[in-house]
């Protein structure tokens, strides 16, 4: 796919997608760290009906680690993995309180040193949060890098990498929200929306329908 073409396609997206950003619920930047933490196997919906009770109560990091694993698990029991995640978000807490002066740090390495904090954690965060252009690659803009070939990988981080060197300069925050919600509502897994599709002329992939 040429220079012109990626330019094109992020063009469009942006004019269909004006205002592009996560659809998880959250005030601050700890409260979008321990919501993309909760959104591991599990939809922006369940996680933000379980964190619109538990920011209710309890906001920061000193105040989710007061509730202990026990009392964080009442409020996240209907979203996946919550037990593992539970003891992920108390260990995470207790080390922003230790080492962070309760604050999220803007640093990757710091970030990714958090319990439950994985490259893909860290990414959303430091792009969302702090503007940084980095590309956090879940399984819809994984597809959507394939299909179109704007920047196919065999696994994550090549999709990644080749997604940081193809995306048109200008884009580099906004495009992993764009591709995000493209491949959510219009490129869906089973059964991709083509006629709906703003880039369906641009797309390389071999298997879209009318």
């Amino acid at each position: 796919m040429n220079k012109q073409k990626r330019l094109e396609i992020f063009q469009r997206l942006s004019a269909a997608i004006p205002s592009p950003e996560t659809e998880l619920e959250y005030n601050s930047t700890f409260e979008l760290l321990i919501a993309v933490i909760l959104s591991a196997q599990a939809t922006d919906k369940g996680v933000n009906i379980a964190t619109r009770k538990l920011f209710a109560v309890a906001n920061t990091p000193q105040a989710i680690y007061a509730l202990g694993v026990d009392g964080l698990k009442n409020y996240i029991k209907t979203i996946g993995l919550f037990n593992a995640k539970a003891e992920n978000i108390i260990k995470t807490c207790k080390m922003l309180v230790e080492l962070h002066a309760g604050e999220v740090p803007e640093s990757r390495s710091a970030l990714e040193a958090l319990p439950g904090v994985g490259r893909k954690t860290a990414n959303v965060v430091l792009n969302t949060a702090f503007g940084h252009p980095t590309m956090a690659v879940d399984t819809h803009i994984f597809r959507i890098a394939n299909r179109t070939k704007l920047a196919p990988g065999k696994n994550v981080l090549e999709v990644e990498k080749a997604l940081l060197k193809n995306v048109p300069k200008d884009y580099l925050i906004p495009a992993h929200h764009l591709l995000i919600l493209h491949g959510r509502y219009v490129c869906k897994a089973r059964k991709p929306a083509c006629g709906a599709c703003c880039i369906y002329d641009l797309c390389e992939y071999k298997e879209k329908t009318e």
